[in-house]
């Protein structure tokens, strides 16, 4: 059963869900939009990284010798099928089962985007020599922070379909990542 490339992806679909759901219930709080991205971040492509693993291995004990292509797309296919699922499952109760998570980590995004904003600035004024840069820096700030007026973030919407598309392109580009290193380090020495 594990050597099925899409049992495996299905079960990376599912624990996806699971660490995602319980994010959802356990963890959604002031800090809902910078947990997720610190799970995101390190614990998601562990778990992508172990199905990928998973499904190589699987196959390599049997004795079948792989090249570079197989191992590759031993690896990949899980992580996709995973993947896909896991971003579509996502985007459908962000927009449909709780709209109101969607718009907590929305707001969250924006505050997030205006603290960093303030600490770049803070930042960029101890290296300021000249009044002309001082001025540059200021127009630039004010225009920036022109940019989170409520009019200008009304109807700004980080969890649409359009932009779950750029999370996916930019998933699959860690999958080929690791579906590369997979493919040299665990292909076959003399390839078929």
């Amino acid at each position: 059963m594990i050597k099925n490339i899409y049992t495996i992806g299905f079960m990376l679909f599912i624990a996806t869900m699971v660490v995602f759901l319980g994010m959802y219930f356990f963890g959604m709080n002031t800090e809902y939009f910078n947990n997720s991205l610190l799970i995101n971040a390190f614990l998601m492509p562990v778990i992508y990284l172990a199905g990928a693993y998973i499904s190589v291995d699987s196959l390599k004990k049997t004795g079948v010798r792989m090249g570079f292509r197989d191992v590759f797309g031993r690896s990949f296919k899980p992580m996709f099928v995973g993947g896909f699922l896991s971003v579509m499952g996502m985007y459908l109760f962000l927009n449909f089962a709780d709209p109101a998570a969607k718009d907590l980590l929305n707001f969250q995004y924006i505050e997030r985007q205006k603290i960093e904003l303030d600490a770049e600035y803070t930042k960029a004024k101890q290296f300021i020599k000249t009044p002309e840069e001082k001025m540059d820096l200021e127009t630039r700030y004010q225009q920036r922070k022109e940019s989170f007026a409520p009019k200008m973030i009304a109807g700004k919407d980080m969890f649409n379909f359009r932009q779950f598309t750029y999370y996916f392109a930019a998933i699959l580009l860690f999958y080929v990542i690791l579906s590369t290193f997979f493919a040299s380090f665990f292909r076959s020495r003399t390839e078929l």
